[in-house]
């Protein structure tokens, strides 16, 4: 059944014991973060698919570091947006609370959004491929091109690639907070690509109380217990009731979480 009023959420919220968010490039995009994929992601007439992969880091790792040195530099121009912060609200008001993103861009903890898994990795982050530790690199633009770890291994972005496998703890504590949560707010995916895909449904069929947010339809439409279709920067916050929190001066949110200047 969909409702177009934020009044049942409310009282799910108020009741829910644990709270969970899917957040896909919807959200992002309303930042102005590019999604560099499709015909309008062409870089040097190359596609994300051919960039993004295991096999072209091998083949050239140094125009793979170029791509995504563009990337950053890009996204570093970004802020967070108030579908951002009020996702950022609900989780300071939440007695069990968990963000499940499929954005690398950061944007969320810029927020002040602090328990979360990212599901493909973060961009501000590398990986050793010699001592498979991770770190965060916030250069923009990077020093170096490739740039290389203190033992003098090369990085890698610490991204999921095309043909990789998501992190499996990552993705157990998805489901698992999926399975368990008593509301689930969707926003900004189109609830196609697996396995993230699942969760809403893994959640719905749990008895969890399902909200989409999301420019239009989607597979999960109809199946959601709540669907608002427009801008989630628009949308999110009305239904957490987040403006009139974020004007209150006792309010435990202390507001957006700054540019998006890494």
């Amino acid at each position: 059944m969909n409702k177009s009023g934020a009044g049942e959420l409310q009282q799910r919220l108020g009741r829910a014991r644990r709270v969970a968010v899917l957040t896909g490039a919807g959200v992002s995009a309303e930042s102005g973060v590019p999604t560099f994929r499709g015909a309008d992601g062409l870089w040097r007439k190359y596609r994300a698919e051919d960039l993004a992969t295991p096999e072209a880091f091998r083949r050239d790792p140094k125009l793979v570091w170029e791509w995504y040195d563009w990337r950053r530099q890009l996204i570093a121009r970004c802020q967070p947006n108030p579908a951002h912060q009020a996702i950022a609200f609900l989780e300071r008001r939440s007695q069990d609370f968990l963000l499940i993103t499929q954005n690398v861009d950061g944007l969320h903890r810029l927020a002040g959004s602090i328990r979360m898994v990212e599901l493909h990795g973060n961009i501000w982050r590398v990986r050793c491929l010699e001592e498979g530790k991770t770190t965060e690199n916030l250069d923009v633009p990077l020093q170096a091109i490739p740039p290389r770890c203190e033992c003098g291994g090369l990085l890698r972005p610490d991204v999921v690639w095309f043909g990789e496998a998501l992190p499996p703890e990552a993705l157990q504590e998805a489901f698992d907070a999926a399975e368990s949560c008593d509301v689930l707010l969707v926003v900004g995916t189109s609830a196609v690509v697996q396995p993230a895909a699942s969760l809403p449904m893994v959640a719905r069929r749990r008895g969890a109380y399902v909200v989409e947010v999301n420019l239009e339809p989607t597979p999960l439409t109809s199946l959601a217990n709540e669907s608002h279709h427009g801008k989630a920067a628009e949308i999110l916050p009305r239904l957490l009731a987040f403006d009139s929190a974020f004007r209150n001066p006792h309010s435990a949110f202390e507001g957006p979480g700054g540019p998006c200047s890494p």
